[in-house]
């Protein structure tokens, strides 16, 4: 028995009760393998606190049933029978301890978990700034530099062998998941593809004016912009409407067939436009796919997939403004 600085008697061993199970001594061995040791409570808990924080003893105290309490001997204190229990040995594999936070913030393969998330997404950014760089840098080039217009108005041909070796590496990413999934054979495709469609760029733009590539391009970093910040941040759920959008691109794929047969400057602008507003639709759907929490979302280790598509979504965006202002000059 000690007493603190308090003034209230303590008692380090107290003594034994009858009929009252008392928890097994610490040192107590257990077998090997046994499991984990899980105590189990067979009695009733404690009484609330009265008003002064002591505990309420007594018959039908708040619905709780009457609670024994023992005497000491020598000062004639009441302390609290302890509560009874017993130990039984529970699974190896499992606890009930709460789960170590710390230790399992990254377990988890998908995109609830917000690190990963936001992993993803700084990976997906990364790679797709690079790949407008590059094209940004082909545009240029084939914009301001007269004699590389000149060497692609003479050879046409080098932009459907640009064309074949974009169509490769690109149906070789959408058809093969386990393919655009291994590094670094995903990033040398995509590298080669960006080339690709880098020249295809700009081929196109040098057959345009120089102010007219201009307005273009920065028509598509406004609209870019404002479309991907604003999927990031609404909570309409965008990937719904995939089904649709497709659908959507089958029609404007017959319509365009058309146009080729039956060419009408109206028509070639009606379809620019439509094509325009589909591939800002998209962006807003292949944005949406890197958060996780909408209808549709892609894995983590789809980095190289989210960014193709987020870059072609560019691309076209692109090139249909760029048309549209072509034929709206003339």
């Amino acid at each position: 028995m000690a007493q603190n600085k308090s003034g209230y008697t303590r008692f380090e061993n107290p003594p034994h009760v009858s009929g009252v199970d008392q928890p097994p001594a610490y040192e107590a061995a257990v077998p090997p393998n046994a499991g984990v040791p899980v105590v189990i409570p067979i009695g009733p808990p404690y009484p609330p606190p009265n008003a002064f924080g002591n505990p309420m003893y007594g018959p039908g105290v708040c619905g709780y049933p009457a609670q024994p309490y023992m005497t000491d001997p020598h000062s004639g204190g009441a302390y609290e029978q302890p509560l009874p229990y017993e130990v039984a040995m529970g699974d190896p594999g499992h606890s009930d301890a709460p789960p170590d936070y710390d230790n399992e913030q990254f377990i988890g393969s998908g995109l609830d978990n917000k690190a990963v998330r936001r992993l993803f997404i700084r990976k997906v950014f990364a790679v797709l700034s690079l790949q407008l760089a590059v094209t940004c840098g082909f545009v240029a080039v084939f914009t301001f530099e007269p004699h590389v217009k000149l060497f692609v108005m003479n050879n046409v041909w080098t932009y459907w062998v640009g064309y074949m070796v974009f169509l490769v590496p690109y149906l070789v990413i959408l058809c093969c998941g386990d393919f655009r999934r291994k590094h670094p054979w995903n990033l040398v495709s995509l590298s080669i593809l960006t080339l690709a469609m880098s020249y295809m760029v700009g081929v196109i733009s040098s057959f345009y004016d120089t102010d007219i590539v201009m307005m273009a391009i920065g028509i598509t970093v406004l609209v870019c912009f404002t479309v991907i910040v604003f999927s990031l941040q609404t909570k309409y759920d965008f990937t719904s409407c995939y089904g649709v959008l497709f659908v959507c691109l089958i029609v404007m794929m017959f319509f365009g067939i058309l146009c080729i047969f039956m060419y009408n400057r109206i028509l070639d602008l009606i379809y620019s436009t439509v094509g325009a507003l589909i591939f800002t639709c998209f962006l807003a759907v292949d944005t949406q796919l890197l958060l996780g929490n909408k209808n549709l979302s892609l894995s983590p280790e789809e980095y190289v997939f989210a960014a193709l598509n987020l870059y072609l979504d560019i691309i076209y965006i692109f090139l249909y403004l760029l048309r549209i202002l072509g034929r709206g000059r003339g």
